[in-house]
Protein backbone atom coordinates (compact mmCIF):
# COMPACT_ATOMS: atom_id res chain seq x y z
CA UNK A 1 0.00 0.00 0.00
CA UNK A 2 1.55 3.29 -0.94
CA UNK A 3 1.58 6.16 1.26
CA UNK A 4 -0.73 8.27 -0.91
CA UNK A 5 -3.05 5.62 -0.48
CA UNK A 6 -3.12 5.33 3.80
CA UNK A 7 -3.22 9.26 3.93
CA UNK A 8 -6.75 8.79 1.89
CA UNK A 9 -8.46 5.99 4.67
CA UNK A 10 -10.05 7.22 7.83
CA UNK A 11 -9.01 6.14 11.24
CA UNK A 12 -10.71 3.72 11.63
CA UNK A 13 -9.82 2.12 8.15
CA UNK A 14 -6.11 2.29 9.29
CA UNK A 15 -6.87 0.36 12.35
CA UNK A 16 -8.27 -2.15 10.18
CA UNK A 17 -6.11 -2.40 7.87
CA UNK A 18 -3.43 -2.68 10.05
CA UNK A 19 -4.97 -5.31 12.07
CA UNK A 20 -5.72 -7.21 8.58
CA UNK A 21 -1.93 -6.20 6.91
CA UNK A 22 -0.53 -7.68 10.12
CA UNK A 23 -2.37 -10.97 9.82
CA UNK A 24 -1.23 -10.96 6.34
CA UNK A 25 2.38 -11.07 7.72
CA UNK A 26 1.79 -13.52 10.19
CA UNK A 27 0.62 -16.27 7.71
CA UNK A 28 3.56 -15.15 5.21
CA UNK A 29 6.21 -15.39 8.06
CA UNK A 30 4.05 -18.91 8.91
CA UNK A 31 3.87 -20.57 5.22
CA UNK A 32 8.26 -19.57 4.58
CA UNK A 33 9.27 -20.79 7.84
CA UNK A 34 7.26 -24.38 6.32
CA UNK A 35 8.46 -23.92 3.18
CA UNK A 36 10.41 -21.15 1.24
CA UNK A 37 8.28 -18.74 -0.60
CA UNK A 38 8.44 -18.16 -4.26
CA UNK A 39 8.73 -14.46 -3.55
CA UNK A 40 10.58 -13.77 -0.58
CA UNK A 41 10.36 -9.87 -0.83
CA UNK A 42 7.08 -9.95 -0.39
CA UNK A 43 7.74 -10.05 3.54
CA UNK A 44 9.19 -7.09 3.33
CA UNK A 45 7.17 -5.23 1.45
CA UNK A 46 4.26 -6.25 3.55
CA UNK A 47 6.57 -5.20 6.80
CA UNK A 48 6.43 -2.14 5.21
CA UNK A 49 3.09 -1.40 4.53
CA UNK A 50 2.91 -2.20 8.11
CA UNK A 51 5.34 0.59 8.90
CA UNK A 52 3.58 2.74 6.89
CA UNK A 53 -0.09 2.48 8.02
CA UNK A 54 1.46 2.65 12.00
CA UNK A 55 3.27 5.90 10.99
CA UNK A 56 -0.11 7.39 9.74
CA UNK A 57 -1.70 6.35 13.03
CA UNK A 58 0.80 7.84 15.58
CA UNK A 59 0.91 10.88 12.94
CA UNK A 60 -2.58 11.67 13.64
CA UNK A 61 -3.17 10.96 17.37
CA UNK A 62 -0.53 13.80 18.04
CA UNK A 63 -2.54 16.29 16.00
Amino acid sequence: MKQSEVRELSPAELQEELAKTRKAYSDLKMAHAVSPLENPIQLRAVRRSIARIATELTKREQQ
